[in-house]
C-alpha cells in the first residue's frame, strides 16, 4: 500500500510532539514524521521505553528527546501543530507493575496534554486501544460497540484508564472546538518490541530463539488480530492528516482484521525460527479476552486505509530482528517506576 498522507512540505502540518516518544509505536512513529519532513521532539520518563529505540535518529537536527513524566514536569516549550499522546505502559507485565501510574498518564497526563493542545490550536490525536471492548459480546469489534469492560479488574488500570482518556479527549475537543481524534490499537508487533513484555508475539519469538517451551494460555483457542508497525504508523499518519470534518469526533479502529488463535501463532512462530520449542499449555489470567478482531470498515472509509503486510512476511522480519537482539535483552521486563523529575535531554537536535 503506498503512502495515502501528505508530506509537511505540501501544506500539512510540521512540527509534532509525540509523547511516549521513546516507545514501541513512538519511536517508528516519530521516525516515521521525520522521514515525512516534520519537526519532531519526543517526550518519554523511560518507564517502559527505551533510549536506544531512538538512538538513531539523535543526529537528526529536527529531533529532540526530553527524558520527563508528562504527569508532572514541564512539558516542552516548542511551539507544536500536532500531538500524538501515546505516553502509557501498555503490556500486562507493564501496567500491572505501574497500575497508578498507568491511571494517571491516561488522566492527568492526557488532561496536561490537551491543554497544551488548547494553548496552541494543535490538533491532539489520542492512542487510545481495543482494551476498551474488554471481553467483547460482539465480533468483531466495531467503533459503535461499547465494551464489556471490568472496572475493577486486573486490567482495569489500563483499559478503564484509556476509556476514561477517550471521554476526556472527546468532550475538550466538543466543549473547547478542539482538533481531536481517537484511534483504537489493536495487537501490533514489529522490531523494537520488547521480548520481555509478556505479550503472546514477542514471548514466542523469544522462547522459540532460546529453544524454551513456548508457553499458551490455557487451551490456545482464544483469538488475535496481529497488525505490523508499519501498518499501524500509516494508519497514525492517515489519521493525523485527513480533514477535520470527516472524523466528526469518531474513534477510528487500526488493526488487521485477519484472525488467528493463539496456538496457530505459536506453531507459526516455531516453524518459522526452525526452533525445536515443544508447545506448553499453562494457566490462562483471569481477564484475558476471548476473541479481538478489529472491524476496520471506518478506517477504509474515511482513511483509505488497510493493512498490507501479512501475518507470516511480518513475523519473519519481527525475528530476524530479534535474533540480532535477543542476547542484548534485560532477563527481566525494562519497567521501573518513574522518577518524578525529568532527567535530562537526549539526542542534540533542537526543535525551537
Amino acid at each position: 500500500m503506498g503512502s495515502g498522507s501528505e508530506s509537511v512540505t505540501e501544506g500539512h502540518r510540521s512540527r509534532a510532539l509525540v509523547t511516549g516518544g521513546a516507545g514501541f509505536i513512538g519511536s517508528h512513529l516519530c521516525e516515521r514524521l521525520l522521514d515525512d519532513g516534520w519537526i519532531v521532539t519526543a517526550i518519554d520518563n523511560l518507564s517502559t521505553g527505551r533510549g536506544r529505540n531512538i538512538a538513531a535518529l539523535a543526529e537528526n537536527e529536527r529531533f529532540t528527546f526530553h527524558q520527563a513524566d508528562i504527569n508532572r514536569d514541564p512539558l516542552p516549550a516548542e511551539r507544536v501543530d500536532a500531538i500524538f499522546h501515546l505516553a502509557c505502559p501498555a503490556s500486562p507485565i507493564a501496567y500491572s507493575r505501574l497500575p497508578i501510574e498507568t491511571l494517571e498518564v491516561s488522566s492527568v497526563g492526557t488532561r496536561r496534554c490537551l491543554d497544551l493542545a488548547l494553548g496552541e490550536e494543535a490538533l491532539f490525536l489520542l492512542a487510545s486501544t481495543s482494551e476498551v471492548y474488554g471481553n467483547p459480546e460482539v465480533h468483531p469489534q466495531a467503533e459503535t460497540y461499547p465494551g464489556n469492560v471490568d472496572p475493577v479488574g486486573p486490567r482495569s488500570m489500563y483499559d478503564e484508564g484509556k476509556r476514561f482518556a477517550e471521554a476526556l479527549a472527546t468532550w475538550f475537543g466538543r466543549v473547547h472546538d478542539l482538533d481531536v481524534r481517537i484511534v483504537r490499537i489493536f495487537n501490533t508487533y514489529g522490531p523494537r518490541l520488547s521480548l520481555q513484555d509478556g505479550r503472546a508475539v514477542p514471548s514466542f519469538i523469544r522462547q522459540a530463539l532460546l529453544g524454551e517451551p513456548v508457553t499458551v494460555h490455557g487451551d490456545g483457542v482464544q483469538s488475535r488480530s496481529f497488525c505490523y508497525i508499519s501498518d499501524l504508523v500509516e494508519g497514525l499518519v492517515r489519521m493525523s492528516v485527513v480533514e477535520r470534518g470527516r472524523i466528526n469526533d469518531l474513534p477510528v479502529n487500526l488493526g488487521n482484521p485477519v484472525e488467528r488463535s493463539v496456538l496457530e501463532i505459536a506453531r507459526t512462530i516455531v516453524s518459522l525460527t526452525d526452533s525445536a520449542s515443544t508447545i506448553r499449555h499453562v494457566e490462562r489470567p483471569r481477564g484475558d479476552p476471548d476473541r479481538r478482531r478489529p472491524d476496520i470498515t471506518r478506517a477504509r472509509e474515511l482513511l483509505g486505509w488497510e493493512p498490507t503486510v501479512d501475518l507470516e512476511q511480518g513475523l519473519r522480519m519481527t525475528i530476524e530482528w530479534a535474533r540480532s537482539t535477543i542476547h542484548d535483552e534485560p532477563r527481566q521486563a525494562p519497567v521501573e517506576r518513574p522518577s518524578r523529575s525529568s532527567r535530562g535531554d537526549y539526542g542534540r537536535g533542537r526543535s525551537g
